[in-house]
């Protein structure tokens, strides 16, 4: 067992093996290169964190077991949980582990500032993620019962219809890059319809949705205008109620002041819009480079929801979800957690626990066991709703566009990594040029382009040019202003790299409705 940190200035205990510790050498030398604090702790940001998260868990398991000391950004002392069934225990121990911020150690001694990175993530707010007991029950029966409310049928009408309006954006150019052109707006699309503000739909709100849980410099600042956006939301409803998510949660019984309905919408939004986009980007990612994947759906025992399932196994949205915060002095995976410490739940790790998975490469088919969504009462309340958004739109995209082939080398693909989650930077593909289809509906989600000089966040996707084989470099695809009657017709739908050119058409039909599962 080991005593990861000095809880207070002057205590007696020590604070990590010191750095000239052989068997502390032995577990480095082992697994390669370190970033190690002065106290000998690692850290879950920077250079390590960003580039092998995965890496940098395996160690922390090697070392710790399944509860590891680590930082936070600012050096910050907390664990990190790894284990699976610890994982299970804390998220459904509401008694010993808190959602209420407010017993953090680290915040009432002034360590942690108010302006901290991550203080968007962590700063106790009126809603249910950061309340216990009867305060949990109140808050989040107002979100199930207004998530209950949302008609299903309707909402994948919406996905299907802003999947194809995604896809026009780019049909004729025959190249695309499916994170910044599809993955990334179609989930924020969706649920700016369902909270009932499809006109606020922009670039910027989708950027700032983003880049507000990644303990970034400008994380505040992206806070502060997705408030604006549903505090205004909250206004109107005040004024004059419909029949749509904000408006449940204004007229619910429960009586939510607009503070709490409006932070109520923001947990909603940002949660429901990171794990989506980050789940349609690595389904399509695996769709288009994991062997298995193609010959189980080719061969028809695999659909799709099934591999939305895998992925949230091997790919988790939520790498990990802070915090739960130590009522009492406890114990967990053999490690003294003191009352005030900061736990984070490690999803991604838990996905890998050699405990419930020796084998990681094996078919997970069926099983739900994952914790993508977390555990125990605050379970995430819209995962249904992220799978149909995941399903239908990779559903739309791949009948407009059968034929997709990732147009760089796997290796070649960029990742960004943060605290809580870890994203393609970007998906490019091709396929055969095609026009547009008429999308019905009114265009009730148009994006507005402001300047990106005027609200930068530090992640921006830069579309660099690119080298094709041979040849010169190529240019980031840019939609064309000619008129549709300019494409060339497409060629015979293929399912691309397991079939010729020359593949009866039935034999797609046949994958189509395997992949759709029916």
């Amino acid at each position: 067992m080991t005593t990861p940190y000095s809880h207070r200035p002057g205590a007696d205990e020590p604070a990590a093996p010191p750095p000239g510790c052989p068997a502390h050498g032995l577990v480095a030398d082992a697994f390669g290169g370190d970033d190690l604090a002065p106290t000998g702790l690692r850290r879950l940001y920077g250079p390590e964190a960003e580039n092998d998260a995965t890496g940098l868990y395996e160690k922390l398991r090697a070392e710790h077991g399944s509860v590891a000391p680590v930082l936070l950004h600012g050096d910050v002392p907390a664990w990190l949980v790894l284990g699976h069934s610890e994982n299970l225990h804390m998220t459904r121990t509401p008694s010993q582990f808190s959602r209420d911020s407010r017993r953090w150690r680290a915040v009432n001694d002034g360590s942690v500032p108010p302006d901290h990175p991550l203080a968007p993530v962590f700063t106790w707010q009126p809603i249910c993620v950061f309340a216990d007991g009867a305060d949990h029950e109140r808050l989040r029966g107002a979100v199930t019962d207004s998530i209950g409310r949302i008609d299903h049928r309707g909402v994948r009408r919406f996905i299907n219809r802003y999947s194809n309006r995604l896809v026009n954006d780019f049909c004729q150019s025959g190249r695309a890059d499916l994170v910044s052109r599809f993955a990334e707006h179609l989930p924020m699309m969706v649920m700016a319809q369902i909270l009932g503000m499809p006109e606020e739909y922009n670039e910027r709100l989708v950027q700032s949705a983003r880049d507000m849980i990644k303990g970034t410099e400008t994380a505040v600042e992206s806070n502060e205008y997705v408030m604006g956006v549903l505090d205004r939301l909250v206004a109107r409803r005040r004024a004059a109620p419909q029949e749509d998510f904000a408006g449940w949660l204004v007229e619910h019984p429960a009586g939510l002041t607009d503070t709490e309905v409006a932070q109520h919408l923001r947990l909603v939004l940002v949660a429901a819009y990171e794990t989506t986009a980050n789940l349609i980007a690595n389904v399509l990612r695996m769709v288009l480079t994991d062997p298995r994947f193609r010959a189980q759906l080719s061969g028809g025992h695999m659909t799709l929801p099934e591999a939305v399932e895998q992925t949230l196994w091997d790919e988790p949205p939520f790498t990990t979800i802070f915090g739960r915060w130590a009522v009492g002095d406890t114990e967990l995976g053999g490690q003294r957690i003191k009352a005030g410490d900061a736990l984070v739940v490690g999803i991604a790790a838990a996905n890998v626990d050699p405990v419930v998975r020796p084998d990681v490469n094996a078919s997970m088919q069926g099983n739900r066991a994952h914790l993508a969504f977390s555990g125990g009462p605050h379970e995430c309340p819209g995962q249904d709703i992220g799978r149909a958004i995941a399903d239908t739109g990779i559903d739309a995209l791949l009948l407009r566009l059968p034929d997709l082939q990732l147009a760089i080398p796997e290796e070649d693909l960029r990742w960004s990594s943060s605290l809580m989650s870890r994203h393609l930077q970007e998906l490019p593909v091709t396929f055969a040029a095609r026009p547009p289809q008429d999308v019905a509906g009114p265009p009730s989600a148009t994006p507005e382009h402001a300047p990106r000089e005027e609200w930068q966040v530090q992640s921006p996707r830069p579309a660099p040019a690119r080298t094709s084989p041979g040849g010169p470099a190529v240019p980031p695809p840019v939609p064309p202003t000619g008129p549709p009657a300019a494409v060339a017709p497409a060629p015979a739908a293929r399912i691309p790299a397991q079939r010729g050119p020359g593949a009866p058409a039935r034999a797609w039909r046949s994958v189509v409705r395997w992949w759709r599962g029916y």
